[in-house]
C-alpha cells in the first residue's frame, strides 16, 4: 500500500465502515438463539418467509434488509451446531459485502466457503433460488455436502449441478453399496458418515449425502451449487428446447461466485459455445499438419538460421515468411496461395503453423485416450468438452495424429461477461480481487472490498531469485527444497504447466527428495483435494500446477491435524511456498503465496525465475541480461534484489492492462450480438411458455410484417407489426392488400382455424415458429462471425471496425427478422397439426433436441437426419434441386426461366 493510501485510507477497506455497525447487532441475537431447540431454530426460516410473503420489488428489499442481522445470527448458530464452526466477526463482514452485491477479497484460509452461507440463506428466503458458482465439479459437490447440513438444519433444500449429473442434498439417502450397513434416516452425531464428514469434509466428498435427481429438480432447490460452465450451458440448452416442461432453469435471482477472479476474468476469455457437426475436412487438416511438420522458426533477426515462420510471443501470433509461403505453394501445387482459387488454404496453413509453434503438448493441452483436451492455463485443470474455435482444435488433433472431430456449426453462444450480467444481484469472493478492481467495476459494476484477516499475517515474502538459465534455476530449486525437506519443513511448489511439473520432478528425484505430484493428468487430478489438503504435513513436498487444489485448506501438520503435529510444523517455520516462475497476472502469484500463512500461522514464500522464462524473455531489460552475461555467473547462482522484483511486478501490471483491453474489446463486439440474442431468446421464451393467445399474437405479428413487406418494400419490415385481434377489420384489410390475387395470410389462418380448430392449429404454429426462428438464428450467428472477421479490414480505410460491426449487425438482424416473417408466411398453407397436434420435426429441431438431450458438453454433437420438411421449398443451405450444384440461397439461376423449367422437370 502506498504512503497516500495509508494516509487517506485504502478505498477497498474504507467502504467496510458502513457494514461494521451491523456486527454488534448480529452478536446481540446470539444468547437468545442459543436457547432455542433445533426445531425452534428451523422455525426461524418460516418466520422470515412469512414476513416476505406477498412482497415484491423495493418493498421486498426493505424487508430483507431489516431481517439481515437476525438471519445472519441464525446461520451462525446453525453452523455452530452442525459443523462446530462459529463465524468470526470478519466473516460476518464478508457476508455483508456479498449480500450487498459486491466482491469480498478475503485471504486464503479465512473461510470463504463458510462466509457464502450467510448471503445464500438470506437471498434464498424469497423462494426464487440462489446459485453458488464454483470453479469445478468437485468443489460444488464438496461444498453442497459440507455446508448442506447448515441449510438442512434451517429447512432449506440444497442441490448440485455437475457435468452430466445432478444431485440433491438428502441426509436420509444412503448409497446402495454392498455391505454398507448404514441405516436410513436423518444424519445424527453418532452417524459414522456424519463423523467422517466432520473430519474430512473440507477436502473429501461424502457422496452418500447426495441423491441423484433431474436437472430441473436441482434448479428448483432453494440453493444450487454448480460450476460456471454448467450454469452457462444449461442456459443455452434451455434456449434450444421445444417443450416448456423440459426447461431446466428458473429466472435468475442471486449468485455468489467463488474464486470470482478466476471465473469472471481468467476464464472469461473463452465464450461458451454449443455446436453440432457441420462438415468433414479431416483430410485437409492432416494434409496441412504433414506439410508444416518440416517448417522451422525464423531466427534471422537473432543471428540464427532463416526459417518458414516467425513467432510473436507477446501477442501469441505467427507470421509466415516468404520462404515458408513458397514452400507451401510448391507442396500444394499452387502458383499463389493468396489468389481466390487457393485462399481457403491460407487459413488451414496458418492454423497448422499456429498449432505447431504455439500449442505444446502437456502445456496448453494433453492427449487423453484418442482426443486432445485443453488445459486451463490459469488453474492447470483439464477442460473436457471445450474446444478451440476456427479449426485450431482440429489442427492440433491432426498434429498429434488422433481422431479429428468434425468441424461444427454454432447453435448457441454467450460470453461469461454477458451471462453473469443477467443476474439481478451478483456477488463474489476470492483471495485476490483488488488488483483487478477496475475491470470488475467497468465490466460487471462490482465494487471490491478488502476484508481484514481474523489474525495478523506473519508470513515472510522473500524477494525473487533471478537465474541465468532455466536448468540452473531448477538445480537451485532442488537444492533449496532438499534443505527444507531434510529439516522437516513442508514445501508446496507451484509450476505453470504439466511439462514443467514433470521436469521439476526429475530434478527432485536426482536429489533424492520424495514428493507428491499434482497436475491435470487424470491419475493426479482425481485426488486433487486430498493431495493439497496434506501439503502441510511434516516433510511433505508437493509439486502442483498453478492453482491446483484451489479452495482446499492447507493446515499445518496435515488435515485433520493434531495439536502436537500443528505445533511441530509451526516450529519448523510453517509452509514454504516456492513459485517456479512469475505468471502474467499478479493475482495468480498472490494466490500461490496465499496458500501459506493462514489464520496467523508462520510461513515463507519465494519465487525462483530465470532469464529464459517467458515473462523475463519478453519483458526483462537488456541491461539485466547483459550484466548477468558479463559477470560470467554460474547458471545456478542467483541475483536477489527488491528492485528486480518490482520491475517484474511492473511488467505484470502492463500485461494485465493489455489483457484487460483485449477482453474489453472482445466484450464490446459481443455486446452487439448480445442485444440480438436477448431479443431472440425473449421472443422464443414467449412462444415456448406463453398461452395460445400469446402465440396467436406472435403469429399475427410475423405474418403482418410479411404482408407489409410485400406491399411497401423492405423498409416497412423494420416497423413494429400491428398486434391487433385476429378478426380485426384493420388487420384484415392490411394483410389482404398484400396480394389481392392470392389468399392473404389472415385468410389462410382463418381457414386453418375452421379446418383444424384454433387450439390444434396454434399448437402446431408454435412449433413452426420456433423452428423457423432457430433456423435463421443459427445462420445469423454464422454470418455475424464472418462479418466480425471482415470489418477489421475496414480499419485500413480509417473506419472504426466496432462502429462498422454495429451497422452491419443491425442490418443483418433486420434482414433475419424479415426472413423469419417471410418464411412463416410461406409455410402457413402447409402447416398441418399431425402427430397428436405437433408437426413433423425439421432438421434444426432434431439437432437442437440431440444437443439438449446430451446435457454435458459445449461441443455437443447432433446428426441432422433427413426428416420431413414443413414446406416443399428447399432450405437455404440445401443443394438447389435445379441441378446447379450450388446451395439454394446462392443459386444464380433463381427467378429465371431456365430455373423454373429445371424445377418443373424434377
Amino acid at each position: 500500500m502506498s504512503f497516500w493510501d495509508r494516509l487517506r485510507g485504502d478505498a477497498h477497506t474504507k467502504g467496510l465502515k458502513r457494514f461494521e455497525p451491523m456486527v454488534p447487532e448480529i452478536n446481540a441475537f446470539e444468547p437468545a438463539l442459543r436457547a432455542l431447540s433445533d426445531p425452534e431454530l428451523k422455525g426461524k426460516t418460516a418466520e422470515f418467509r412469512a414476513k416476505l410473503a406477498g412482497k415484491e420489488g423495493e418493498e421486498e428489499k426493505a424487508v430483507l434488509s431489516a431481517i439481515v442481522p437476525e438471519a445472519f445470527a441464525v446461520v451462525r448458530e446453525a453452523a455452530r451446531r452442525t459443523l462446530g464452526q462459529r463465524h468470526f466477526d470478519v466473516q460476518l463482514l464478508g457476508g455483508m459485502v456479498l449480500n450487498s452485491g459486491a466482491i469480498a477479497e478475503m485471504r486464503t484460509g479465512e473461510g470463504k466457503t463458510l462466509v457464502a452461507t450467510l448471503p445464500a440463506y438470506v437471498n434464498a428466503l424469497s423462494g426464487r433460488g440462489v446459485h453458488v458458482v464454483t470453479v469445478n465439479d468437485y468443489l460444488s459437490r464438496r461444498d453442497a455436502v459440507w455446508m448442506g447440513q447448515i441449510y438442512d438444519a434451517l429447512g432449506l433444500s440444497v442441490a448440485v449441478i455437475n457435468h452430466e449429473a445432478s444431485f440433491i442434498y438428502d441426509p436420509s439417502h444412503r448409497a446402495a453399496e454392498p455391505g454398507a450397513g448404514l441405516p436410513a434416516g436423518a444424519a445424527s452425531p453418532s452417524d459414522p458418515l456424519d463423523k467422517e464428514r466432520d473430519a474430512t469434509g473440507g477436502f473429501k466428498v461424502v457422496h452418500e449425502f447426495l441423491r441423484p435427481v433431474s436437472r430441473r429438480e436441482a434448479y428448483r432447490a432453494d440453493i444450487t451449487y454448480g460450476t460456471n460452465v454448467e450454469f452457462g450451458f444449461d442456459y443455452l440448452r434451455d434456449n434450444l428446447e421445444y417443450s416448456a416442461d423440459k426447461l431446466r432453469q428458473r429466472p435468475f435471482n442471486y449468485a455468489v461466485v467463488d474464486e470470482i477472479d478466476s471465473i469472471l476474468i481468467d476464464e472469461a476469455r473463452t465464450p461458451l459455445i454449443i455446436s453440432a457437426p457441420a462438415r468433414d475436412a479431416e483430410g485437409t487438416y492432416r494434409q496441412f499438419a504433414s506439410l508444416v511438420a518440416g517448417f522451422s522458426e525464423d531466427k534471422a533477426e537473432e543471428g540464427g538460421p532463416a526459417g518458414d515462420y516467425t513467432v510473436d510471443e507477446k501477442h501469441k501470433s505467427i507470421s509466415l515468411t516468404p520462404a515458408g509461403i513458397a514452400k507451401a505453394e510448391k507442396s500444394l501445387g499452387i502458383d499463389n496461395i493468396y489468389t481466390d482459387a487457393g485462399i481457403k488454404f491460407v487459413h488451414h496453413l496458418e492454423t497448422a503453423v499456429k498449432a505447431k509453434a504455439l500449442y505444446r503438448k502437456d502445456k496448453e493441452y494433453v492427449v487423453k485416450g484418442n482426443e486432445v483436451v485443453i488445459v486451463d492455463e490459469f488453474t492447470g485443470r483439464l477442460q473436457p468438452g471445450r474446444r478451440w474455435s476456427e479449426g485450431l482444435h482440429q489442427a492440433v488433433e491432426a498434429k498429434e495424429g488422433v481422431a479429428i472431430q468434425q468441424e461444427s456449426r454454432t447453435y448457441a453462444t454467450i460470453t461469461y461477461q454477458n451471462f453473469f450480467r443477467m443476474y439481478p444481484t451478483l456477488s463474489g469472493m476470492t483471495g485476490t480481487a483488488a488488483t483487478s478492481s477496475e475491470e470488475f467495476y467497468k465490466v460487471y459494476g462490482l465494487d471490491v472490498y478488502v476484508v481484514p484477516t481474523n489474525k495478523p499475517v506473519v508470513r515472510l515474502d522473500k524477494n525473487d531469485q533471478i537465474f541465468r538459465t532455466e536448468a540452473g534455476k531448477f538445480k537451485a530449486i532442488a537444492r533449496r527444497v532438499k534443505a527444507a525437506h531434510d529439516k522437516g519443513q513442508p514445501v508446496l511448489i507451484g509450476t505453470v504447466s504439466i511439462e514443467k511439473n514433470e521436469l521439476l520432478s526429475q530434478f527432485l528425484k536426482s536429489e533424492g527428495v520424495p514428493h507428491t505430484m499434482l497436475n491435470a493428468k487424470p491419475e493426479y487430478a482425481e485426488r486433487e483435494g486430498e493431495t493439497v489438503a496434506q501439503a502441510g504435513k511434516k516433510g511433505a513436498v508437493t509439486i502442483a500446477t498453478n492453482m491446483a487444489g484451489r479452495g482446499v485448506d492447507i493446515k499445518l501438520g496435515g488435515n485433520p491435524n493434531t495439536p502436537e503435529s500443528y505445533e511441530e510444523v509451526k516450529g519448523l517455520g510453517g509452509l514454504f511456498v516456492l513459485g517456479t516462475e512469475r505468471h502474467e497476472a499478479r493475482r495468480i502469484d498472490n494466490q500461490l503465496r496465499g496458500r501459506s500463512g493462514r489464520q496467523g500461522d508462520p510461513g515463507e514464500t519465494q519465487f525462483f525465475v530465470s532469464l529464459e522464462d517467458p515473462l523475463m524473455r519478453v519483458f526483462a531489460s537488456d541491461m539485466l541480461k547483459n550484466m548477468m552475461g558479463r559477470l560470467g555467473m554460474p547458471e545456478d547462482e542467483a541475483i536477489e534484489h527488491r528492485m528486480i522484483s518490482r520491475a517484474l511486478e511492473s511488467a505484470q501490471e502492463k500485461i494485465e492492462g493489455f489483457n484487460f483491453d483485449a477482453r474489453k474489446h472482445v466484450l464490446e463486439f459481443d455486446d452487439v450480438i448480445n442485444q440480438q440474442r436477448s431479443s431472440v431468446y425473449a421472443r422464443r421464451r414467449t412462444l415456448l411458455t406463453g398461452s395460445l393467445d400469446e402465440v396467436e399474437a406472435e403469429l399475427l405479428s410475423v405474418v403482418g410484417a410479411a404482408g407489409a413487406a410485400g406491399t411497401e418494400g423492405t423498409a416497412a419490415s423494420s416497423r413494429p407489426a400491428e398486434r391487433a385481434p385476429l378478426r380485426s377489420a384493420q388487420t384484415a384489410r392490411t394483410l389482404d392488400a398484400a396480394a389481392p390475387s392470392v389468399p392473404s395470410p389472415a385468410a389462410i389462418v382463418e381457414k386453418k382455424y375452421a379446418e383444424f380448430g384454433r387450439d390444434a392449429f396454434l399448437a402446431a404454429a408454435r412449433i413452426v415458429l420456433l423452428q423457423t426462428i432457430d433456423m435463421y438464428w443459427v445462420e445469423h450467428l454464422e454470418v455475424m462471425d464472418y462479418t466480425r472477421g471482415s470489418v477489421n479490414l475496414r480499419a485500413y480505410g480509417q473506419r472504426d471496425p466496432l462502429v462498422e460491426y454495429k451497422k452491419e449487425g443491425l442490418r443483418l438482424f433486420k434482414e433475419m427478422q424479415a426472413a423469419v416473417s417471410g418464411q412463416v408466411a410461406r409455410l402457413l398453407p402447409n402447416i398441418v397439426p399431425v402427430q397428436n397436434g405437433v408437426p413433423a420435426k425439421t432438421d434444426i429441431q432434431k439437432e437442437a433436441e440431440a444437443i439438449t438431450a446430451g446435457g454435458g458438453t459445449g461441443a455437443a454433437s447432433a446428426a441432422a437426419g433427413p426428416g420431413p420438411a414443413a414446406s416443399a421449398e428447399p432450405g437455404r443451405n440445401d443443394l438447389c434441386p435445379c441441378g446447379s450444384g450450388k446451395k439454394y440461397k446462392n443459386c444464380g439461376l433463381k427467378d429465371t426461366d431456365e430455373h423454373r423449367q429445371r424445377m418443373a422437370g424434377k
